[in-house]
């Protein structure tokens, strides 16, 4: 029983918001979303949280992190390494691809004081010789698998923590009420666990799948005339 609550502990500490990583000043494209009156309503921005969740982080960030979380349970450096740069060609939007490797660094750098293991100190060693960015999807699969916590977990807390981003900035931008916000998050449980499911077991042939609308909205945000967020 204490173990348990110890990895669900560790688990809520590795998603809390208030982590001090910056991840709530990125929309990845949302926001232009907005801007252009694509998603203008909580329907609507429901339905954008359900297509990055199905069509999108599936088969990309998701796929890296169960990916890396498998390479990680194997000791495999090298592999952990080849995904962070394979990762870094499917970012195509300069803002969201620098995001990334950001809050990545950032929550290398608070948990390697916590977790003492190899891979974690040889990974970072590896970001300061330029060898890997340190992405965020890698490095919370390593995280989370030094703190052993389960894969199927680590997926729903990651894509969790993914949607409620990319709600609380919708709420802020539409803008909703709270409550709006907490009804979407509620209608989405489902489609989180469908998003873990798919990725548990990535297949390879669609692993970086192009979201050509999100990608084409996440380079157009660096041009918007006014902006709250930084991607």
């Amino acid at each position: 029983m204490a173990q348990a609550l110890t990895q669900l502990g560790a688990l809520l500490h590795l998603v809390d918001p208030t982590l001090p990583i910056g991840g709530f000043n990125h929309s990845n494209g949302l926001e232009t979303f907005v801007q252009q009156g694509k998603v203008n309503s909580k329907n609507s921005l429901e339905e954008y949280v359900r297509t990055q969740l199905l069509q999108n982080w599936t088969y990309n960030d998701g796929a890296y992190l169960s990916l890396a979380f498998d390479a990680m349970t194997k000791h495999d450096l090298a592999r952990l390494i080849e995904l962070d740069q394979e990762l870094a060609a499917t970012k195509i939007a300069r803002e969201v691809r620098e995001g990334s490797y950001k809050l990545g660094v950032r929550l290398l750098k608070i948990f390697i004081r916590y977790e003492n293991h190899p891979l974690l100190a040889e990974f970072q060693q590896a970001v300061t010789e330029k060898r890997a960015n340190g992405f965020f999807p890698v490095v919370f699969a390593m995280v989370a698998n030094v703190m052993r916590l389960g894969k199927a977990e680590t997926l729903y807390a990651f894509y969790y923590n993914a949607s409620v981003g990319v709600v609380t900035n919708g709420v802020k931008l539409i803008p909703l009420s709270q409550m709006d916000g907490q009804d979407i998050l509620f209608e989405l449980r489902s489609p989180i666990a469908s998003a873990v499911e798919n990725s548990l077991d990535p297949d390879l042939d669609w692993l970086g799948a192009a979201t050509l609308a999100n990608d084409v909205r996440s380079m157009q945000h660096e041009q918007l005339y006014t902006r709250l967020y930084m991607s």
